[in-house]
């Protein structure tokens, strides 16, 4: 069955053609490790996670690569602000950032790409862009020329002539143009000894071409598939195309997926609205990052939706019962055919997940089908899911509590991220109601005292 995906270039829906039968190449822009992410950045991190799922749902092989920003305006003035090392403050966000992944069961990209290791090839990338004269070199780094690049804008669907009087980065740059952006920027006194040397002059890579280098060194100058949220449409994911097919003059991405806001009372959340929740916020609320998994699956990817506390609650009973419920079934069942056929036409159209969790309702419902067969289908639905729904189970067949299971996914969640106090206070809470919980490599095990 075809994989159709809403592309960002064409404004359509459009049937998956890879480069290579059977293969899918993913470049995924990554996070700049200079603070903690907010939920709204682990919802395009989710959406990465769901696309890998189901192409390999799909039987497709997939080569997926996500970039770390570990150098720019921000890392560097983060860096002098903690009075540490640009190396310490982009491994210890980098390392809070994974947990973040793992806590949400969010796949690890097959390579994660950090700037600092690809300097070298964004060197010879300019070198390319000013031997074709496509870039130039001003007072205070080197810049590329949007007027020598083709279709600048298809992407965002820009009018140029818009653009012409305003400066798009900074007006203290020393461009040409206000729509010209900086490739690589000069080393300056507040750098201090963060730059490399380059023929055309010492100092760091612009943001824009961090990607370009990294995805064509990694995936080839052709890749299937580019993601981001909706905000780097435009400038980054413009420019991205801009450089990149003026060094190799050929397509740069066939297919440009992006995500949708969270917003909070309507606006979207963002760090410079001060409007934004993170990952640990939810766990002080006792709400699973599953949980929040879990209502990220029943809006489409696309949309933006609100943030409210009651939404989120909601998402982790229902999760809760889903757990509940499977805990019952017995092992040995086999995947439903039928079910499973329209789980597939559901992901497969343009990942829709809020139809294959309605879905999922109605096999529960479904009195024809027997608890096993249920059980089986579920835990393969639950491939693309990715809400550990075989992890935590009732040996005894009888059916846990929801705020007992509401506790315990809590607690695991706690040691994912080596909170030890707070996992053995959900463990004493557990255990003054009646139950025991026990972990194995595989599997939390709640009995009841």
């Amino acid at each position: 069955m075809d994989i159709q995906l809403y592309n960002t270039l064409t404004r359509t829906k459009e049937v998956f053609k890879p480069i290579k039968n059977g293969e899918a190449s993913m470049y995924h822009c990554g996070p700049t490790v200079y603070d903690t992410p907010h939920i709204g950045n682990y919802r395009t991190f989710f959406m990465n996670d769901l696309i890998r799922r189901v192409f390999e749902f799909n039987d497709y092989k997939v080569n997926q690569v996500m970039n770390i920003t570990d150098v720019d305006d921000k890392t560097i003035r983060r860096s002098h602000e903690e009075n540490i090392s640009l190396k310490e403050l982009t491994n210890k966000y980098e390392k809070i950032f994974l947990e973040g992944l793992s806590s949400m069961n969010i796949l690890l990209p097959h390579k994660l790409t950090h700037a600092t290791e690809y300097i070298s090839k964004m060197i010879d990338f300019i070198d390319i862009l000013l031997t074709k004269k496509v870039a130039y070199i001003a007072n205070d780094g080197i810049y590329l020329c949007v007027e020598k690049v083709k279709n600048y804008g298809n992407l965002a669907h820009l009018d140029l002539s818009k653009f012409t009087k305003e400066r798009i980065v900074n007006d203290e740059y020393n461009k040409n143009d206000a729509r010209d952006f900086a490739v690589w920027k000069f080393k300056t006194d507040e750098d201090g000894e963060i730059f490399w040397n380059a023929t055309f002059g010492d100092g760091r890579p612009g943001w824009h071409i961090e990607c370009s280098a990294m995805s064509i060194s990694v995936l080839g100058p052709t890749i299937d598939i580019h993601t981001g949220g909706m905000d780097l449409i435009f400038p980054h994911h413009t420019n991205e195309i801009a450089q990149s097919e003026s060094v190799t003059n050929k397509t740069f991405v066939n297919y440009w997926v992006h995500g949708g806001f969270i917003n909070v009372n309507e606006e979207k959340m963002a760090k410079s609205k001060n409007n934004f929740l993170k990952l640990e916020d939810l766990l002080t609320e006792t709400i699973s990052p599953l949980a929040y998994r879990y209502w990220l699956m029943t809006a489409h990817y696309r949309s933006p939706v609100n943030f409210t506390f009651d939404a989120i609650r909601a998402s982790q009973n229902a999760l809760i019962k889903l757990i509940s419920i499977i805990s019952t079934y017995p092992d040995d069942g086999m995947v439903i055919e039928d079910y499973r056929n329209r789980f597939i036409q559901f992901i497969n159209d343009d990942l829709n997940t809020a139809s294959a969790i309605a879905l999922t309702w109605e096999l529960i419902k479904d009195a024809n089908i027997k608890p096993e067969d249920k059980r089986a289908t579920l835990l393969d639905f639950d491939k693309v899911f990715g809400l550990k729904l075989d992890v935590v189970q009732n040996k005894s067949a009888e059916i846990i509590p929801e705020e007992i299971l509401a506790l315990a996914d809590a607690r695991k969640i706690a040691r994912t991220n080596k909170d030890w106090e707070q996992a053995d206070a959900l463990r004493k809470e557990i255990e003054s109601r009646g139950y025991t919980v026990k972990d194995t490599d595989s599997e939390t095990i709640i009995q009841e005292l």
